[in-house]
């Protein structure tokens, strides 16, 4: 699909998400065992034939550089093209991350004028979909339509006040937007849209003269009467993670077979940062019930229904249940961790116990040892 350019914003860092974005921006958070959130519109870029693709950062992105790299394992790293990061050097003398994609985009204008390509596809770094934009992007070219958002009409269990939802007309095209509701309204908006990069150019042009940083209130609201503005609705799964609760539970989803089934289709993979871990070793008295257990581990002691990615360690007489834990954590011996989330290279000493809850589950920071 060489007529389709990729942008991915990676320039928030949610406050909700408290630990676990105090070390890196949402997108760089880690998810599922091996990847991190960026990684699924990443693949549904390359899923689609995209060669070219911006990725706009802003603040706390050392740890997106470090996983994305040159595009290596996204087969992006090209001559002519490929993966390209967008830092805020036009954005500098501005305080704090930018306001809106609109605003974003106007801080890179100069590197969307040099577009190749005659669509772009604009798309948050942090939506959990495996979505097929070559279906996106011909829904798009067959409805003649301006603009296309991809929606859904599947509830995510994002809350409202951090989720657009788009109001369909008699017509089938969206007549209206509601931006951070308290009650859901409509078809939940994933925040995708395709376009062509004359009109791109000329959104962020007119917005930006006129002080408009929020794509959705400047066009889903502002221009849904003068801009033909066609939803296309995505019937699988997909998620967004505003809190630490939502986080936990989206993590959790992944224990659900039909859910895996559909965010990782063979067909469409997900890819990620490839580190060649070894096998995951199981003591002769390990257990191990309806979780997921990344390479690279060591279990000695007893996993149930929890997220394990790779590295992790749990030592003998160990219990660890409904958890997630990262990279390169440590759990000791005679430990019992219970609805805990725990972050890169955390360590729990021998005869530790931990409990959260389904509703509220403990969050322990990056690096920290209990």
């Amino acid at each position: 699909m060489n007529d389709l350019h990729g942008i991915l914003f990676a320039y928030r860092s949610n406050p909700h998400l408290r630990e676990l974005t105090q070390p890196r921006n949402t997108c760089s958070v880690p998810f599922g065992g091996r990847y991190r959130l960026i990684d699924f519109m990443l693949s549904n870029m390359v899923n689609a034939g995209i060669t070219d693709i911006g990725l706009i950062v802003h603040e706390s992105y050392q740890s997106l550089l470090d996983h994305v790299g040159s595009g290596k394992d996204w087969d992006l790293s090209r001559k002519h093209g490929g993966l390209r990061i967008l830092p805020p050097f036009s954005f500098a003398e501005q305080n704090g991350e930018y306001r809106g994609a609109l605003e974003a985009l106007s801080s890179v204008s100069s590197y969307l004028q040099n577009i190749r390509q005659e669509y772009v596809i604009l798309a948050g770094g942090d939506v959990i979909v495996n979505l097929p934009v070559s279906d996106v992007f011909q829904h798009h070219l067959d409805s003649g339509a301006d603009i296309t958002a991809v929606c859904t009409s599947r509830s995510t269990g994002s809350d409202p006040r951090e989720t657009i939802y788009c109001t369909v007309g008699a017509n089938g095209l969206i007549t209206d937007a509601a931006v951070h509701p308290n009650q859901p309204e409509g078809c939940e908006c994933l925040q995708i849209y395709i376009m062509s990069k004359s009109l791109l150019m000329s959104l962020v042009e007119h917005c930006a003269s006129h002080g408009v940083t929020s794509f959705s209130r400047g066009v889903l609201q502002g221009m849904a009467h003068t801009l033909r503005i066609s939803p296309y609705l995505f019937q699988g799964y997909a998620a967004r993670t505003h809190s630490v609760r939502q986080y936990f539970e989206k993590s959790m989803d992944l224990l659900d077979p039909a859910v895996r089934a559909d965010l990782f289709d063979p067909r469409l993979p997900i890819r990620t940062k490839d580190q060649s871990n070894p096998s995951t070793y199981y003591g002769p008295d390990a257990a191990a019930v309806d979780s997921l257990v990344a390479d690279g581990c060591i279990i000695e002691g007893e996993v149930d229904h929890s997220i394990l990615f790779r590295g992790v360690r749990v030592a003998k007489g160990a219990k660890v249940s409904h958890c997630v834990l990262m990279q390169g954590s440590y759990v000791g011996e005679n430990s019992t961790l219970s609805y805990v989330i725990g972050d890169k290279n955390v360590r729990v000493r021998s005869n530790r116990t931990l409990m959260g809850h389904s509703t509220y589950p403990l969050a322990i920071p990056k690096n920290t040892e209990i």
